[in-house]
């Protein structure tokens, strides 16, 4: 590992972003910009019908939010000019060959001129359709490939994956490829071919009977998650991803490879500005369940760590490892970018911080009316989360169900909040339980030899800074990560 500047790595430098409008590729685009204005360009592939659909879409989605304002401070009325100069907006899908690019000069323009290929696009819902994350998140990968595999001047392909894996596992996960056929739970007979006839014969059958768009819907949530669990895997996002890996590290032949697997990914903790966040990411359901008041009691081992990481550090480690492993021919490196190793958080003091902080600042509600929130009741056993369930919300809600019957739907409006209530919480345990007693932590080893090596080759530490030892996490959830999920997040 040859580790010189950063900076001078990325001057000159001409980089595919594929999933150009996601969280992390946004703020990867934002930082490249930023800190490295002589970069030579950066193809920007999302999903629109055409050119114009795509330009506007990415202004709205990227350009015109707050995580750009630094680039506004400093360009002004010329940041479109400057953005139009540095990037191409080019509508595609990676589940096409030539990466749906309709163009065929510019995919030979791409081809010869693409140093940099990060893969970032990906369908990342725990309750997505099986074929939707098979297409997007395995052979999606694949086509990426394919178009790496054409790049005449590539120096290294960068594949965005995921560290989380099912509840069973415990101890360290070390940070290892998945061979092909390998599963989390010794079952064998996985095969991504047999996967893929699975899907498109369950399709078929669902067609032939005549089933509705939203029953077809249900039933594709359903087989991925039928799936997943088969092999051990907790979701169909985590599955798919896992086979999208086990792909590119068999069919790479020559490619230098990283793959970057993070884990819950966070707000920014400084760059561009602390706090930015979008969307409800992972453990931020939780935090608005509860600062609305729809969470009392929550499922879990208190004492089991939560793996988090601010999405800037998942940032700086991705550019870091292309440039660490640029021309390194037909490598493959894996770095697990998360913090149960380094600085461990666990789950009492994320219950603690969100208690403090909604105390202090409750939300106000639709009435103009603060939400008074208590502490969570956490129930450590699935038995004891039944318990609590039926005596405490199941039981109230038949009897309310009967009342309300008997009175001509008087208690419709109570019914239907209580019932609400209840899915809401049900549902979380159903996508997060295989998480709620996990006993792993993260092997960060290779990203912690990466760390050292930039140190001590006295590169721009401070710019490209992902060490999780430099959070202090109470004043980060406390000042940072909870204010700025409030202020983006809470609708």
């Amino acid at each position: 590992m040859e580790l010189t500047s950063v900076l001078k790595f990325l001057e000159n430098r001409t980089i595919l972003v594929t999933g150009a409008t996601g969280f992390l590729a946004k703020i990867f685009v934002e930082k490249i910009l930023r800190v490295q204005p002589n970069v030579k360009k950066l193809y920007l592939l999302l999903r629109a019908k055409d050119n114009k659909a795509a330009l506007q879409r990415f202004n709205t989605e990227a350009v015109a939010k707050d995580l750009f304002k630094l680039l506004r401070e400093k360009y002004g009325a010329n940041l479109n000019t400057f953005i139009s100069e540095k990037a191409t907006i080019i509508p595609g899908d990676i589940t096409c060959e030539n990466l749906g690019v309709k163009d065929p000069n510019l995919v030979e323009e791409m081809w010869r001129e693409v140093d940099v290929i990060v893969n970032i696009a990906a369908t990342t819902n725990f309750d997505v359709r099986y074929d939707v994350a098979l297409d997007l998140n395995t052979f999606g990968a694949i086509f990426v490939l394919d178009f790496a595999k054409k790049c005449s001047k590539l120096k290294v392909l960068l594949h965005v994956s995921t560290a989380f894996v099912s509840g069973e596992k415990a101890g360290l996960i070390l940070e290892t490829p998945y061979n092909m056929g390998e599963t989390l739970n010794g079952t064998s007979g996985l095969d991504i071919d047999k996967e893929k006839k699975v899907l498109e014969e369950t399709l078929k059958q669902l067609k032939v009977e005549g089933s509705s768009e939203n029953s077809i819907t249900s039933a594709m949530k359903e087989l991925g998650i039928e799936r997943a669990r088969k092999y051990g895997w907790p979701n169909t996002y985590v599955f798919t991803k896992a086979m999208g890996e086990m792909l590119l590290g068999n069919l790479k032949e020559d490619i230098p490879l990283v793959i970057l697997r993070p884990t819950i990914i966070t707000s920014t903790f400084q760059e561009p500005f602390p706090g930015w966040v979008e969307g409800i990411r992972t453990i931020d359901s939780l935090a608005v369940g509860y600062g609305k008041g729809k969470l009392t009691c929550f499922l879990g081992d208190p004492k089991a760590v939560i793996d988090v990481i601010p999405a800037d550090m998942v940032v700086n480690a991705m550019i870091v490892s292309m440039m660490a492993h640029a021309d390194e021919r037909g490598s493959q490196i894996i770095y697990q970018v998360g913090s149960s190793v380094s600085n461990p958080i666990d789950f009492t003091s994320l219950q603690d911080y969100g208690l403090r902080y909604f105390r202090e600042n409750p939300w106000i509600n639709k009435d103009g009316k603060p939400v008074i929130v208590g502490k969570v009741t956490v129930l450590s056993t699935m038995d004891s989360f039944h318990r609590y369930m039926a005596l405490h919300y199941l039981l109230p809600l038949k009897v309310l169900e009967i009342v309300n019957t008997t009175l001509c739907q008087y208690f419709q409006g109570k019914y239907l909040e209580l019932h609400r209530k209840i899915n809401f919480v049900m549902r979380l345990i159903d996508l997060y339980g295989p998480y709620l007693f996990f006993k792993g932590i993260f092997d960060d080893m290779n990203t912690e030899k990466l760390r050292r090596a930039a140190k001590e080759a006295g590169i721009e530490i401070d710019v490209f800074n992902f060490d999780p030892k430099s959070i202090n996490w109470e004043d980060y959830f406390m000042d940072t990560h909870v204010p700025g999920v409030v202020k983006y997040v809470f609708k």
